[in-house]
């Protein structure tokens, strides 16, 4: 039993000033977790339960499906990570650091490679596969910008698992299994979540899917069809190609003087004003907007990339970052403007681009801009904008790049109907990675016809650390925490209220015949303590159960109220835990 006297705990009344998120504020008020540095925070005793909890609920779910848990260290030998290339390819996210001898290592941040070498080292055929394995196990990045509490930390708690097949029909078998082992995880845990598309980025492999629980201050965005079952992230959705044109539709291009258009609405009043079309008025949509952005490669090589989307959007650097992982993207400078003077600010265009042109700036298009479409875009001079330039007749760009900003009532490409867009915490992701970190570390079987072959992979990771953050964020009212039965510290808290000894007794019986029914039990039985304060500590630790044994007493009864919603029970002192029992059951 669980005792306010004795616990160590501290709630506040204020909310911590660096707290931005609900979770945040929250979880340090109710004394569940403590900052002990940016990003790493300390689990108090209410925490801690409840993150075990988590863990136990992860923990039965990957049992249940046949997967076998190991535990591998978080400091790690830098050899497998330079093997497959993440030693370099994590930058500066990564914790490195060097032993007594000048050894390096590091503090995993994932252990894919770990597990690759764990299995290469004890199985040879491929009658020892398929194999799942998986871990619970703390993680480490250096993120440049550590926010939100416990949402986005430097250290933190992650289940990563590992499948290992023969074929892909082994892989799709695993990820399958994966998949459903998640969706029962997350029921579990009371939280709603959405199952959406995502990219693969640095990671590699082919199918991948997020987990993604919404709310509004998630950092994902996402999007999801009003008519059919499609969701995806945002950095993943695939924007519907159009049909190609005849280039021979549209006259021939013609450069323009266009002062005084220093941005995409003051050029469309200028072409609506000086080259007036019949049929429709020019809108941004009709432009070609060219973006140049440097990429940073994981070695520090920068290189330069110039991505068109049309002028009606902005490109959404997140997504970019994602289709071009491991690189990084950061800002144009004014010093890489003049080591690159083909590229004319605020009029740069398609012709004076290209691998194969005389600037030999790669350039990546949105997939809308496809053979025949017109366009009016930079004429690589300064106050010049050169009108119905074709795709595939004036220019070709190197390939393209789903780059372009995602809006709500974009069609969906897979039934063409509206998509509406909202925001989540990724809280689980699977991916079929494929033969990626098995090529690189050689983890190779005998077939049944006695060849070698390379063993597939999956990855499956669930946060958490990040579960507990979002079951907060979504189930928190104005007033405190809501936790649901299957992971709260306590299914009961029990407040005695007022001076006399008959209520503490009274309290003490029914938290300890609660007890003695496996019920999980927290007795507020503090002395001197108001029953304000008391209540509203309640509220704010939010167990699913609150039973007030106070004034009542004398008439022979105990109120019980349901955290979530509010509601209120009286019930007799006698057989009062038989009557909480029931309630309970629902």
């Amino acid at each position: 039993m669980l005792r306010m006297s004795t616990l160590f705990l501290r709630t506040l009344r204020d909310d911590p000033a660096d707290a931005e998120v609900v979770s945040h504020r929250l979880l340090v008020r109710a004394g569940y977790v403590r900052r002990a540095a940016p990003g790493i925070y300390t689990w108090l005793p209410l925490g801690w339960q409840v993150l075990r909890n988590v863990e136990r609920v992860v923990r039965e779910e990957m049992d249940r499906a046949g997967a076998q848990e190991v535990h591998f260290p978080a400091l790690l030998p830098r050899e497998p990570y330079e093997a497959t290339g993440r030693w370099t390819e994590y930058g500066d996210n990564l914790f490195r650091l060097q032993d007594r001898r000048g050894g390096d290592y590091l503090l995993g941040p994932t252990h894919e490679e770990m597990f690759t070498l764990l299995v290469k080292d004890l199985y040879s055929s491929y009658k020892d596969l398929p194999l799942s394995l998986y871990q619970i196990q703390n993680k480490y990045r250096d993120e440049a910008r550590p926010r939100a509490g416990i949402l986005r930390g430097r250290e933190f708690v992650m289940k990563d698992s590992y499948s290992f097949d023969v074929d892909d029909a082994g892989l799709q078998a695993s990820y399958d299994a994966h998949r459903v082992a998640y969706q029962r995880i997350f029921d579990r845990l009371g939280l709603d979540y959405v199952i959406v598309s995502a990219v693969s980025g640095a990671m590699g492999g082919s199918a991948s899917e997020e987990f993604l629980a919404p709310t509004g201050s998630g950092e994902d965005t996402f999007v999801r069809c009003t008519s059919c079952d499609y969701a995806a992230n945002t950095e993943a959705v695939r924007v519907p190609v159009p049909d190609a044109l005849d280039p021979a539709a549209t006259g021939p291009a013609h450069v323009e003087d266009t002062p005084g258009t220093p941005t995409i609405a003051s050029l469309v009043e200028l072409l609506q004003e000086r080259f007036p079309r019949t049929g429709r008025a020019w809108t941004a949509a009709d432009t070609l907007k060219n973006v140049v952005v440097m990429l940073v490669a994981p070695d520090g090589t920068r290189t330069p990339l110039v991505v068109g989307v049309p002028g009606d959007r902005e490109v959404d650097l997140k997504r970019l970052e994602a289709n071009v992982a491991p690189a990084e993207v950061e800002a144009f400078t004014e010093d890489d403007f003049t080591r690159h003077p083909a590229l004319v600010r605020g009029y740069i265009g398609p012709r004076a681009l290209g691998e194969e042109s005389a600037s030999g700036i790669r350039y990546l298009v949105d997939p809308r801009v496809v053979t025949g479409t017109a366009w009016v875009t930079g004429a690589d001079e300064p106050g010049k904008h050169v009108i119905d330039l074709v795709a595939g007749r004036d220019f070709t760009p190197d390939g393209t790049v789903e780059a372009a900003e995602v809006r709500e009532g974009d069609p969906c490409p897979v039934d063409g109907a509206p998509l509406t867009i909202a925001r989540g915490i990724e809280i689980g992701h699977i991916f079929q990675l494929g033969r990626k970190y098995a090529d690189a570390l050689e983890l190779k079987v005998l077939d049944q016809n006695g060849k070698q072959v390379v063993v597939t992979m999956g990855s499956y990771g669930v946060g958490v650390s990040r579960a507990v953050a979002a079951i907060a964020e979504q189930r928190a009212d104005g007033i405190g925490l809501v936790w649901p039965r299957e992971i709260a510290p306590a299914e009961v808290h029990i407040v005695a209220t007022g001076k006399d000894d008959a209520v503490f007794s009274a309290a003490e019986e029914l938290a300890r015949e609660l007890e003695s029914r496996g019920l999980r039990t927290l007795l507020d039985d503090r002395r001197g303590v108001s029953p304000g304060v008391k209540f509203k500590d309640a509220e704010l630790l939010g167990m699913p159960w609150i039973v007030v044994v106070g004034k009542g007493l004398a008439d022979g009864v105990l109120e019980v109220r349901e955290r979530a919603t509010g509601e209120k029970h009286e019930v007799a002192v006698e057989g009062a835990a038989q009557a909480v029992l029931g309630l309970l059951a629902g």
